[in-house]
């Protein structure tokens, strides 16, 4: 990772794939580049994550980045971040008429405490409930959680793409119920429950 650079990148987008390529993800974070949306924008690109415990993803996620150099009115800039994470909750969360607003929460604090200049903030929460029928009957019922945001990064010399990940990777925890520990404080494993 992150995508070619070329003579022909400008210096904005170069200057972010760089500190995409060098971002240091939370153990249990693995990214890789996928293929990003062409059209959107004159200059893409998109990572896929998941968040693993104990050999199980147990949360995942897509990020876009979108650069378009001569700005876009509806972005309010010349950037603009688009993300989807999802993960299993417990089926009574999937109830509780705050999950949505809770799960919103997670994602604007996670944008604040790493300092991010972003504007134009908009998403869905979706709390969903699944039960298999037929020759899926007897697995369990499954309650999902699903945030999709996008928002406009102040990016240039000054404000780096690299708080963005760090909220980015927070959020993934959070939806996850693995929220980031303070700076010094291990986390002691426990077994997952079913």
């Amino acid at each position: 990772m992150p995508a070619k650079v070329t003579s022909l990148t400008p210096e904005p987008f170069a200057r972010a794939l760089r500190e995409l390529g060098e971002m240091r993800w939370r153990a249990g974070i693995s990214a890789d580049e996928i293929g990003s949306p062409q059209r959107i924008a004159p200059h893409s690109v998109a990572i896929a994550a998941e968040l693993m415990a104990d050999d199980e993803s147990i949360a995942s996620g897509r990020l876009i980045l979108l650069h378009d150099p001569a700005g876009n009115d509806a972005w309010g800039g010349t950037f603009r971040l688009v993300t989807y994470v999802r993960a299993e909750v417990d089926l009574e969360m999937v109830t509780d008429p705050l999950l949505p607003d809770v799960a919103w929460s997670w994602f604007t604090e996670a944008l604040e405490s790493h300092g991010c200049n972003a504007t134009a903030l908009a998403g869905t929460v979706t709390a969903s409930y699944g039960r298999g029928f037929g020759e899926m009957a007897d697995d369990p019922d499954r309650a999902d959680v699903e945030l999709r945001s996008s928002w406009t990064p102040r990016l240039d010399g000054n404000h780096p793409l690299t708080p963005h990940l760090f909220a980015w990777q927070d959020l993934l925890g959070q939806v996850a119920g693995e929220p980031p520990l303070p700076p010094g404080v291990a986390s002691l494993p426990v077994g997952r429950h079913s």
